[in-house]
């Protein structure tokens, strides 16, 4: 478990729902990368909704079901069983747009070979699958895992539905901060590359597309990025002018 999943770990029942989500949305914020919001929701889950005591995260990465977060290893466990088998409610949430929930395993159920398969190898007796929606194409499903029959409710649902919808626009505003990071990452590597450029067509007495040419070929040359060529031509210029 993480620093900030310790930190999260508060009893449901003892802080109200709303103050729940405002400290989770403090903690996701301060998450470094997707792995780290990944792993911190589906710690924070258990205390979220009503009957849960287990989650994960599976994502579709290229076509693949992905598991890309699960609060401990028995949760990790029923999403491989649900990959292998092709089945369950993460599974049908994700295909199939909707929420699907099975309070109870053990008396009956709509996916029979992955029951069979969870009742033996864990002590999981409910479980429910919500789906996500990222930037409209990035999909993917939050399971909620219970050690109890039964105690999934109406409650819980409206819970994990809300949970969900949160989850949902926090990944999205996670892509957009990534997104503007690669951006302007992009930006000064143009920068440095039209610095070294100039530099080359005023020492040289080239064009700019000669200049740019000799960058492109050193980096060929040298198995370096073309970036790193530009960087190195302009600290030698500030070396040489210092």
């Amino acid at each position: 478990m993480t620093e900030n999943a310790q930190t999260f770990a508060t009893p449901p029942d003892s802080v109200d729902l709303a103050t729940a989500f405002q400290r989770l949305s403090v903690i996701l914020y301060a998450c470094t990368d997707f792995d780290e919001v990944y792993q911190t929701v589906c710690s924070a889950a258990p205390n979220l909704v009503t009957g849960c005591d287990r989650a994960s995260l599976m994502l579709i990465r290229n076509g693949q079901r992905v598991t890309v977060g699960a609060s401990d290893e028995i949760a990790a466990r029923v999403d491989a069983f649900e990959r292998e088998l092709g089945e369950g409610p993460c599974v049908d949430a994700i295909q199939d747009e909707s929420a699907f929930i099975d309070p109870d395993l053990t008396d009956g159920t709509p996916w029979p070979r992955l029951a069979a398969q969870v009742l033996k190898h864990t002590p999981v007796r409910g479980m429910a699958g919500f789906r996500l929606m990222v930037n409209k194409e990035k999909t993917g499903a939050l399971n909620l895992f219970s050690d109890t029959a039964g105690q999934l409710t109406n409650q819980s649902v409206n819970e994990a539905i809300l949970l969900t919808s949160f989850v949902s626009v926090t990944l999205t505003a996670a892509h957009h901060r990534e997104d503007a990071l690669t951006l302007r990452a992009g930006l000064e590597s143009n920068r440095e590359i039209g610095k070294a450029v100039g530099l080359m067509m005023a020492f040289h007495k080239i064009s700019d597309d000669e200049a740019f040419a000799k960058l492109r070929q050193a980096s060929q040359d040298m198995n370096v990025k073309i970036t790193e060529i530009a960087r190195e031509v302009v600290s030698h210029h500030n070396a040489r002018g210092n």
